[in-house]
This record gives structure tokens, C-alpha cells and sequence, in this order.
């Protein structure tokens, strides 16, 4: 299922990305001779409209967009990408960049109507949809860490052997565990972050609370999460708000990993592959369309930046070409522009190969 689920994430990003190209393409008067849904070998024609031929293929990774004279070789036809203005290029080009981050804006705001678990205050805990008890964090050689608790667990129930707690206020946890004086075991019924429920055993002590060294504890800190939707009109300008700090940061990290590749220091436990990315996809699913949305937006601003490297084979090496051209006054060549589109798919495919390996020796380890 999260197979299908991530298949279906990475279509609909592909798909909108280029949607963007065809719109710009039909605006600047190109002709677009195929708008085509999966990747060749060609399962179904849908139809012809427009001069643009509908398909449906046999790959379900995407899709594609065949403008004509894209490659540059046929600049003397008025209706092909080469013999329009540089601007008109361009705004082809950027256009599917544009309509990831649209996307992106478009996912986040849907999020935030949707909701999203977050942390609640005491106030917020009654108001909030499936409020839960968050195991935020364990303290090494107590009785939590002992008996197995983790940060991420979720706290569903606890039990004495004389009163039972059941709730996500963090105060009513600590009173709980502190009425008991340490001179019972407590039976947690906890939920794992795999999703598995299993009951733990903890005896509380004195002495692991420095402000209140008198007070039962077991040593882990707990916090309410849970969540609360948000209003329309708030959610348009959060979600703005939202897009531009994640565009940021995306940016910001991608700047620092591909100057770290140059130099032969590129940390490649912040980054993942295909199978890393259906894994965050799968999950995010399990947890509601809150988290799904919030996933495929920040995969959609991942997917919109690296598009806009200058590296020949993505639209930010072709907007390169386009900027050159307008620099010295005439087309780049054929075979020149060709040969550097390949020297750079195939430096992709060699990273992608080397970021998917790494994802697999995770996963063993």
C-alpha cells in the first residue's frame, strides 16, 4: 500500500510540474505535440485536441510534456520552442517550477484546514480532535528507560493495580504516577511509532526529579499533542507563511549539501532517496491527509529547487542555456547542448544511485 501511495505522490507532482510547461507552451503560441501521463511505452491514446495528442503510458513514475523544436532543430518553424522570443523560453521553463510551488502553497494551506498533531497547552487539550499522551523524552538509567520507553511512543492507558489513567493531560499523567508513592508498578499500554501497541512495566523512585527529589518518578517527559484545525481565511495566509520558511530551509540545505559534494563532504544522512522518500510518504499517510499533505508539499519544494539547478538536463541548466543565448546572440548548437544534457542525466542517475544506495544500507543497519 505505501508502494501505491508513494507511485500516486510522485505522479501527481510530475504531472502538475508539467502541466506548467504545457500551459506556458500553448500561452507563448508553441506547438505541444504530446501531454502524456506515465512514461513510454505508450498502453493508451486518450485522444487529440488542440493539436496535442492525449496519452496514457505504461510507466506510472510521471509524466511528460513534447513541445516541438525543444531540441533546438527546427528554429525555423514560428511554432516551435526555438523560434520564440528568450523571455517566452524561459517562462516555458519556469513554469513547471512555478507550478510546484504553487502546488507546494496550495498542500500546506490544505494541511493546516485539514490539521495537523502539534503540541497542545493545557487549555487547548479539550478542545483538540484525538488528543494524544506524547513520550517527548526518557531519561538515560530510569525506570521509563529501563522498562523501554522511547521518544515518539504514545501513551495510550496506565494501570497500578488500583486506579487507571487514561487521558492526554500531562499533569493528570504526573499526578498519577506520584499518587502511587513508588510502591507499585505501573502497566503502560504504549503504541509504537511503527504503529504495534505493547504494554510496559515501571516501578516509579524518589529522587529523579531535581526540583522535587521527594515526588515518584519515572523519568520521562511527557507532552499533550494533538489536533486542531484552523480556520480558512487563517489557514491562505499561514500556509503563505508556511511555504516561504520551508522554501528557505529546502534551499538552504540544499545549498550546503551540493557545495559539500563539491568538496567531497556531503553528509548524506540528511538526504534521502526513492525508497527513504515512499517510507516518510507511507507514514505520513498512516497519521491522516494532515501529515500526507505536509510530506508532498515539502516534496514538491524539493522537487521545484532542484529543477532550478544549473545543471544541463533540469530547467535550470536549460534556463542557463536560454540566458547564454541572450548573452552572445545566437543559438547554442545541437549537438553541444545535447552532449551536455547527458553529461549531466547521467551525473544525476550516478547521485540518485548513490543517495538510494545509502537509503538500502539504512534500512539493513
Amino acid at each position: 500500500m505505501n508502494a501505491l501511495i508513494f507511485i500516486a505522490v510522485i505522479v501527481v507532482l510530475i504531472v502538475v510540474h508539467e502541466f506548467g510547461h504545457f500551459v506556458a507552451a500553448k500561452w507563448a503560441g508553441m506547438r505541444v505535440d504530446e501531454f502524456g501521463l506515465g512514461y513510454p511505452p505508450r498502453a493508451l491514446t486518450l485522444g487529440r485536441k488542440g493539436g496535442t495528442l492525449y496519452t496514457l503510458n505504461w510507466l506510472p513514475f510521471g509524466g511528460f510534456v513534447k513541445i516541438f523544436g525543444e531540441d533546438g532543430k527546427t528554429g525555423a518553424d514560428p511554432d516551435s520552442f526555438a523560434a520564440k522570443s528568450r523571455p517566452k523560453q524561459a517562462l516555458v521553463l519556469i513554469a513547471g517550477v512555478a507550478m510546484n510551488m504553487v502546488l507546494a502553497y496550495v498542500l500546506l494551506t490544505a494541511a493546516l484546514v485539514a490539521g495537523t498533531p502539534r503540541a497542545l497547552s493545557p487549555e487547548e487539550i479539550p478542545l483538540a480532535k484525538s488528543p494524544q499522551l506524547l513520550v517527548a523524552n526518557v531519561l538515560p538509567g530510569s525506570p521509563a528507560a529501563a522498562a523501554g520507553l522511547t521518544g515518539g511512543d504514545i501513551i495510550l492507558e496506565a494501570e497500578d493495580g488500583h486506579f487507571k489513567y487514561t487521558g492526554a493531560d500531562p499533569a493528570a499523567f504526573t499526578r498519577f504516577v506520584a499518587d502511587g508513592k513508588g510502591q507499585t508498578t505501573v502497566a503502560l499500554s504504549v503504541r509504537r511509532q511503527n504503529g504495534t501497541t505493547e504494554t510496559l512495566f515501571a516501578r516509579p523512585v524518589a529522587g529523579i526529579v531535581a526540583k522535587d527529589p521527594s515526588r515518584p518518578a519515572l523519568g520521562v517527559e511527557v507532552a499533550a499533542i494533538g489536533i486542531i484545525p484552523i480556520s480558512f481565511g487563517a489557514a491562505l495566509w499561514q500556509g503563505a507563511q508556511l511555504t516561504w520558511e520551508a522554501t528557505k530551509l529546502t534551499a538552504i540545505g540544499l545549498f550546503n549539501f551540493f557545495a559539500g559534494v563539491f568538496t567531497f563532504r556531503a553528509d548524506l544522512s540528511q538526504v534521502s532517496g526513492p525508497i527513504g522518500i515512499a517510507g516518510a510518504v507511507g507514514s505520513a499517510s498512516s497519521q491522516g491527509f494532515g501529515d500526507l499533505f505536509s510530506i508532498m508539499a515539502l516534496i514538491s519544494i524539493n522537487l521545484a529547487l532542484i529543477n532550478l539547478l544549473p545543471v544541463p538536463a533540469l530547467d535550470g541548466g536549460r534556463l542557463l542555456f536560454v540566458l547564454i543565448e541572450s548573452v552572445i546572440r545566437r543559438p547554442i548548437k545541437p549537438q553541444v547542448a545535447q552532449a551536455l544534457n547527458a553529461i549531466g542525466f547521467i551525473a544525476l542517475i550516478l547521485l540518485m544511485l548513490v543517495v538510494t544506495a545509502h537509503d538500502i544500507f539504512r534500512l539493513v543497519a
